[in-house]
């Protein structure tokens, strides 16, 4: 089928664009929990309903493998849209819908359905908001907005998991799930704050200046001939396979471990996980912004791999309430260098390619590949052999991660520099 051209955007004025601007921060704040439904939360939810360890990780990395197919066609969809504003709108009203499929029942089929659910809402959310930013700032100020971006998100992430530890403490774990659905409210409204105007549709997809869009109308699949052909793409894309393979199963498995040992209340333990990995990801964005900016992408990544073996090592040797403290602060080095350096480096390599959604959709896919199997490695790891054996294995995942962007430092370093794309146009 021919890819329809997208026309390029009327010139926005400045002030639309500092509106935009201001709207993509206040979307990725609200849109946390609009995006992962209940989240951490659910694992705890189904434990305090009988469910083991096994079958928890199973529905989970259901979800992941619905997520991880779509990822790819939902970056082909976005690059080729101008509807990407009612892409997060429909969505997002989706997965709030999905979550609340599990207040109704905890049956295995009805949580698996709103797991698959939740995770193909997210795969589309998350490069439609990526494209949104890349259409309003163009290549030149990607990195800095998406740092910003990223830093905003993160602290939604913490406030709002803060909300749901005290609600479900308050008045039960069915309060989550109505703060997920206030949250989503406020996530619709700020997309309807960005000045359709302000998206430039073809910067959004990696044409920048006007370029004639090419007309072969394979999106999705050039978007894995793109993939093939980038050896630095390649690479990453492996290298994260590996560490989410690890880091997938960490949080809900040290909350399972936590809370049934009898070592903290299961709302609130897994609030202050993600709270105290949330914060640490609002400094790890900023600092990953301005050193991506300096010195490339590559010291970023090194460092955010290298955190996951020292926190298999510490969540399998400490399973105390306390260690809740460490574990949790390596996940947000981990994760908050990796929020903004993955999308930043795709969308250099990329640039100029017009594919770039569904080059990150690409990446997405490996990544979300370990991703999705983790949560059932690590659920039956820690039922046939213990929490402490599987956070130790989970763990050393990230050691191929560090061989690969060790080994292979010679070819990345210069495509990880993050003043590339800045130096262009």
């Amino acid at each position: 089928m021919a890819s329809s051209a997208i026309p390029v955007s009327r010139s926005a004025s400045s002030d639309e664009t500092g509106r935009a601007r201001t709207a993509l921060q206040a979307l990725n704040f609200f849109m946390a929990d609009m995006q992962a439904g209940i989240g951490p939360f659910l694992g705890v939810f189904l434990q305090q309903r009988g469910w083991t360890a096994g079958p928890i990780g199973t529905v989970m990395s259901a979800g992941g493998v619905a997520g991880m197919v779509m990822t790819v066609p939902a970056g082909a969809f976005i690059d080729h849209t101008e509807k990407k504003r009612l892409v997060v709108i429909v969505t997002g009203n989706c997965t709030v819908m999905a979550s609340f499929l599990i207040l109704l029942s905890q049956s295995g089929w009805v949580v698996t359905v709103s797991q698959v659910a939740t995770a193909i809402a997210g795969a589309a959310i998350g490069p439609a908001v990526t494209g949104m930013t890349l259409g309003v700032v163009r290549q030149r100020g990607f990195n800095a907005q998406n740092g910003r971006n990223q830093a905003w998100n993160h602290a939604g992430n913490m406030i709002g998991a803060g909300l749901s530890g005290f609600l479900g403490w308050k008045f039960g774990m069915p309060a989550i799930f109505y703060l997920a659905a206030a949250f989503g409210v406020l996530a619709i409204l700020s997309v309807l704050m960005i000045p359709e105007r302000a998206i430039d549709h073809r910067a959004a997809r990696g044409l920048e200046g006007g370029k004639e869009d090419d007309a072969d109308g394979g999106g999705q699949a050039e978007g894995f001939k793109t993939l093939l052909r980038n050896k630095p793409m390649l690479i990453l894309a492996a290298a994260l396979a590996c560490f989410h393979l690890g880091n997938g199963a960490m949080l809900p498995l040290y909350s399972l471990a936590v809370v049934g040992a009898g070592k903290g209340n299961a709302a609130l333990f897994t609030a202050t996980t993600v709270v105290v990995a949330q914060a640490v990801m609002i400094a790890a964005a900023l600092i990953a912004m301005k050193m991506s900016a300096g010195k490339g992408y590559w010291l970023v990544l090194l460092i955010s791999f290298a955190a996951l073996p020292l926190r298999g090592f510490l969540a399998g040797t400490f399973i105390e309430h306390w260690g809740v403290w460490p574990v949790q602060a390596l996940d947000g080095i981990g994760a908050g260098l990796q929020s903004v350096a993955v999308p930043g480096l795709v969308a250099c390599l990329l640039d100029g390619t017009g594919r770039v959604n569904v080059g990150q959709g690409a990446v997405m896919t490996i990544q979300g590949l370990g991703a999705s199997l983790s949560p059932a490695i690590g659920g039956w790891i820690a039922q046939a052999f213990g929490y402490h054996a599987a956070f130790l294995i989970l763990g050393s995942f990230a050691l191929v991660s560090l061989a690969l962007w060790i080994g292979f430092a010679g070819l990345l370093r210069p495509a990880c520099e993050g003043k590339r794309a800045e130096n262009k146009a």
